[in-house]
């Protein structure tokens, strides 16, 4: 497998909704098993051939610098501190400034969603694809927006409703630096809502993928993710 570079993991959420569970810790450093749910994710990038990480922190962020340093498992860490609340598009908007690459990995630190990255990587390429999000198709859901497509373009998002069935962001993105110069001129904004508003601009690509999903976001599935998330790597390096 190719060296895949560069990914920026968004890690400063406070998780709002596992306040119970997360206590004073940012939500990516939950306890799954006995470590940290971004362990998990550190592991699989590793797996992915993935050699340097920007960690954007916020909230409560020396628990994750005290925890991974700046190496982990031969992927160098640097960190990406936030000051001051940015949303997600402003998180990824101060990352990209630190990043060497014309393409660029992004990931939340609230979801395992371990697809193939050089198989994401090489269709964001052979599409010439300014952006890329890889989705996963779902059912019976309520707690996630939706994704129109047409052919492998995305055309629109749909606000969080029952769907029987439906594609849903997996929050992994591949994307060109350029992407910055769409962004808009405040410090802190949503990357989600970015995207909604300049989908015509940024023509986005989806890249669809069948792997396994969890998003710990509620108390039910991070119940979930303790038991499986141990399965999963256990059959890995």
């Amino acid at each position: 497998m190719a060296n895949l570079g560069e990914v920026i993991v968004l890690a400063g959420g406070k998780g709002t909704r596992l306040q119970s569970i997360t206590k004073d810790i940012p939500k990516p450093m939950v306890d799954i098993n006995g470590k940290p749910f971004l362990s998990y994710l550190m592991n699989y990038l590793k797996i992915q051939n993935i050699n340097r990480v920007l960690l954007s922190v916020g909230y409560k962020h020396q628990a994750i610098i005290d925890y991974f340093g700046l190496e982990y498992r031969g992927l160098a860490i640097e960190y990406v501190v936030e000051e001051e609340a940015l949303g997600t598009g402003g998180a990824i908007n101060e990352a990209l400034k630190r990043t060497e690459k014309d393409d660029i990995f992004v990931l939340n630190g609230d979801t395992f969603f371990p697809l193939n990255l050089e198989e994401l990587r090489n269709f964001h390429c052979s599409e010439h694809s300014l952006l890329t999000i890889a989705i996963k198709l779902m059912y019976n859901f309520e707690r996630y927006g939706s994704i129109i497509l047409k052919g492998n373009k995305i055309i629109g998002f749909e606000e969080k409703s029952f769907k029987e069935k439906g594609y849903i962001n997996g929050g992994i993105y591949i994307m060109k630096r350029a992407v910055m110069d769409f962004f808009p001129p405040e410090k802190a904004f949503s990357f989600e809502n970015f995207l909604e508003k300049n989908i015509d601009k940024i023509n986005p690509f989806a890249f669809i993928s069948n792997d396994y999903f969890i998003d710990i976001g509620i108390p039910e599935d991070y119940k979930k993710a303790g038991q499986e998330l141990n399965g999963y790597f256990k059959n890995t390096p």
